[in-house]
C-alpha cells in the first residue's frame, strides 16, 4: 500500500538503530538538562553538575554515553574538559522534544482545568 506512494521513503536500518539510541540516551533527565546547558556554551563537569542539580561522577558518566553517541564533544584544556552540544542538529532535537513537552503541558493544563470554557477544553484536546 504504501510502496505505491511515489515519495514514500523508509529510512535503512542503520539510521533506524542510530536515531532509536539518540532517543533512548536523550530520555534520561538529567541528560537533558546537561545537553539544554550545553546549548548555552561549553562548560564543564563541576558547571553542569550544578545546573543539572547532580553529582559531578554522575554528570562525567552521562557526559561519557552522550560523547560516544556523538551528542556532545570535549576540549581539553590543561587538566580541564570542557563540553558542548555536537552540532546544530542536538538543538533542533532537543528544542523540538521540550516544545512537544510544553505543547503535551499547556493542553493537559486546558483540559485538568473543570473552569476552563468547553471550546477551550476542546480546543486544548484538539492540539
Amino acid at each position: 500500500m504504501h510502496t505505491s506512494l511515489p515519495d514514500f521513503d523508509m529510512p535503512n536500518e542503520e539510521q533506524v538503530h542510530l536515531a532509536a539510541e539518540s532517543f533512548r540516551l536523550l530520555s534520561d533527565p538529567t541528560r537533558i538538562k546537561i545537553l539544554w546547558a550545553l546549548l548555552q556554551g561549553e562548560s564543564n563537569v563541576a558547571c553542569l553538575a550544578e545546573l543539572a542539580d547532580a553529582a559531578p561522577t554522575a554528570v562525567s558518566q552521562h557526559l561519557a554515553k552522550l560523547r560516544l553517541a556523538g551528542l556532545v564533544k570535549g576540549r581539553r584544556e590543561g587538566t580541564f574538559v570542557y563540553y558542548s552540544a555536537a552540532d546544530e542538529h542536538v538543538r533542533r532535537l532537543l528544542a523540538e522534544g521540550l516544545f512537544h513537552a510544553d505543547h503535551l503541558d499547556r493542553a493537559g493544563d486546558a483540559e485538568a482545568r473543570p473552569d476552563a470554557p468547553p471550546g477551550e477544553r476542546a480546543a486544548a484536546h484538539a492540539r
